[in-house]
């Protein structure tokens, strides 16, 4: 019988072990909702594992990460944003404003971490930026809101512009917004504006053919995540009809483009690695939202080159 008894007892340390392993929780999950396409986000992805990183988490290791595109297509945001709650990740990071409405249409528990390119206050993203009080946090790379000191810039860069464009993405909250900034900063400089609307590839060079020849035309390139995946289209479509344009990310006056006025398109999407203190316990809702302290002024000295020659300035935020 004691016998019976020690192997019993052997057998029941034996399984403890096995036990505690099975309810041990799995890898935390975060389901990373993209607007664009994954060759053209390459870069943010990087500056994501590097905020990842900064707060003690490395993919494969100790967090996974599930990544849904749209490839530039925001009607199919939704349904990725319902896949992702579906599947019950642990948190969401939307790397755009159309991924985060997304996101935050599709949960009000699960935690969402944003870069937004407009106000997430207007949008209803959060309460304040001081205090987000629901389910999301992030970062404002505040972008949309600076789309009348690029008009301001372009203007004094090309003072005999006859028309300033603006280009939107109507399939994006902030297009509104951005629209009305304009139309204000327009009428305080006297401005003839005109407003063009694409939200595909086609529609951008219908945008281009849309302007009149008969008047010298700049053009301020709108806040969008779609407009930065067509930035060779953009440049190319400038040149071609001899528009100067003014953009909100270096990277197109990388690609030739004649001028830009923003934050860094990578920063903010290091800020995404605050990911890493939700998920050691801290809450969306006691979290600010961040803002970026330093934006840039990139001009093209060869405005008929490569943009290999250019000169950067930068002033502190606001």
């Amino acid at each position: 019988m004691y016998r019976r008894r020690f192997i019993a007892s052997l057998g029941s340390a034996i399984a403890l072990p096995c036990v505690a392993a099975a309810q041990q929780k799995a890898m935390p999950v975060i389901g990373f909702l993209g607007s664009t396409s994954p060759d053209l986000y390459v870069a943010h992805v990087a500056a994501f594992h590097q905020g990842l990183n900064e707060t003690g988490y490395v993919e494969g290791q100790n967090v996974a990460i599930e990544y849904r595109w749209a490839e530039g297509d925001y009607d199919r945001l939704p349904a990725l944003a319902a896949d992702l709650v579906g599947r019950k990740v642990d948190i969401i990071a939307a790397g755009s404003a159309p991924s985060a409405r997304a996101a935050k249409n599709a949960t009000s528990t699960i935690p969402i971490v944003f870069t937004s390119g407009g106000d997430p206050v207007a949008a209803g993203l959060v309460d304040s930026l001081a205090r987000p009080g629901g389910n999301a946090t992030g970062a404002s790379i505040l972008n949309a809101g600076l789309l009348p000191k690029r008009l301001e810039l372009l203007s004094e860069l090309v003072p005999q512009a006859q028309v300033i464009a603006v280009l939107v993405n109507p399939n994006n909250w902030i297009a509104a917004p951005m629209i009305g900034e304009a139309q204000e900063a327009a009428r305080a400089k006297g401005m003839k504006l005109q407003i063009l609307r694409a939200s595909t590839e086609g529609e951008v060079g219908a945008a281009f053919e849309s302007l009149s020849p008969q008047r010298l035309v700049a053009l301020v390139v709108g806040t969008d995540a779609f407009f930065l995946t067509q930035r060779d289209l953009l440049v190319t479509l400038a040149k071609r009809y001899s528009v100067p344009a003014i953009y909100e990310w270096r990277e197109f006056v990388a690609d030739g483009g004649l001028i830009s006025y923003g934050a860094s398109v990578t920063a903010p999407i290091v800020l995404l690695g605050v990911i890493g203190r939700i998920l050691k316990g801290a809450k969306p809702a006691d979290l600010p939202v961040q803002q970026p302290t330093t934006f840039e002024l990139v001009v093209n000295l060869r405005t008929h080159g490569t943009g290999a020659e250019a000169f950067c300035l930068r002033a502190p935020g606001a």
